[in-house]
């Protein structure tokens, strides 16, 4: 899934160049790093994008050699997850009949890369054998108030899944404490493994105004009528996202635990997952002269960035916009992008 904006990566994510097109941790584009790690457990001619018609071109570009061109899947309208797990879903149900689909969002950061493959090869396995919806939940380092929850049974089967009690929205530090406490929580990755076929009858028995916009969209599918269809029919597909409709609701959902340093860099402040801080416990990228500064984190593009007394900060240098914010409201950077456009300012988006 590669049709975000990345707001909360103002100024340096733009509309023409959003998180999951930038190189973050200084190896490579976000998207291509996803890419890569299925290496071993999915075939390069088997991968697919769903992105938005407006970064089509650049995605095409940016994974050259990666993914086959018509693999590539613009969605005319941005309609949340569900709309764009269905598209996917119903294009592999007409290239191949059927196939167990990975869905991973493009940006998010993972350190061992080994633990995760094994956790993904696990997830298909359980996918093939049980026929349900399979999820990744992530172990949980600290009582985050920015993550979603999945609360799972006691029990382990087969020493490798949990049974899912309940999806938990974003709480508050009290719940979050006593979520960690009582070892029944995984934060919510965001990241599903099922068939194709098993998620597409979920959509028809839970979401029936979205199937049948898929399968207007999937009797168009190789031919002459496609494009047509799709940019007819996906603008007035229901907004709502894959956990809202299908996963809170759904009658039979696994979850496995996956502890391989998982971040999903949502905003400035998950930097500090991918870099290694300075003495003073600061994060910087670019040329910079820090003097009695700590505790910030701090983004040179492409000038000299300086800074005296400078605390808990986090200040970002591109060509043309600089940010400064307190790292603690880091979520907030997206406000400053709805000013933009309240203010008619285009040039900065």
């Amino acid at each position: 899934m590669a049709g975000g904006g990345g707001t909360r990566f103002w100024p340096l994510s733009r509309k023409d160049l959003p998180k999951q097109l930038l190189n973050l941790t200084g190896k490579d584009l976000m998207v291509n790093e996803t890419i890569d790690r299925l290496d071993g457990n999915v075939d390069k001619d088997d991968i697919f994008v769903v992105t938005n018609v407006t970064q089509a071109g650049l995605m095409l570009e940016a994974t050259s050699g990666r993914v086959k061109a018509d693999h590539i899947l613009a969605e005319p309208a941005a309609r949340n997850t569900a709309a764009c797990i269905g598209y996917a879903a119903m294009e592999i149900l007409k290239k191949y009949g059927d196939g167990v689909m990975c869905i991973l969002p493009s940006d998010h950061y993972i350190k061992k890369t080994d633990v995760y493959k094994k956790v993904i090869k696990d997830a298909i396995r359980v996918a093939e054998e049980t026929e349900a919806l399979v999820t990744i939940g992530i172990q949980p380092t600290f009582p985050s108030t920015g993550y979603g929850y999945i609360r799972h049974n006691e029990t382990r089967v087969d020493d490798c899944y949990y049974s899912v009690k309940q999806f938990v929205e974003k709480p508050n530090l009290q719940k979050a404490k006593e979520y960690i406490l009582s070892g029944e929580y995984l934060w919510n990755s965001g990241m599903f493994v099922w068939k194709a076929s098993v998620i597409m009858r979920y959509f028809e028995q839970l979401l029936p105004d979205i199937y049948k916009c898929l399968e207007q969209i999937g009797g168009a599918m190789n031919t002459e009528r496609e494009k047509d269809v799709i940019t007819e029919v996906y603008p007035v597909i229901p907004k709502i996202s894959i956990d809202y409709g299908i996963m809170e609701r759904a009658e039979k959902v696994l979850v496995l635990e996956g502890d391989f340093g998982w971040s999903d860099v949502g905003s400035w402040d998950a930097l500090e997952a991918l870099y290694d801080k300075d003495n003073h416990g600061n994060i910087t990228y670019g040329e910079q002269i820090h003097i009695d500064t700590h505790d910030c984190i701090i983004y040179a593009k492409s000038k000299l960035v300086t800074t005296i007394g400078l605390e808990n900060t986090i200040v970002v240098e591109t060509e043309d916009a600089v940010l400064v914010c307190d790292k603690n409201r880091a979520q907030e950077v997206k406000n400053i992008v709805e000013a933009l456009e309240e203010r008619n300012k285009p040039q900065y988006l």
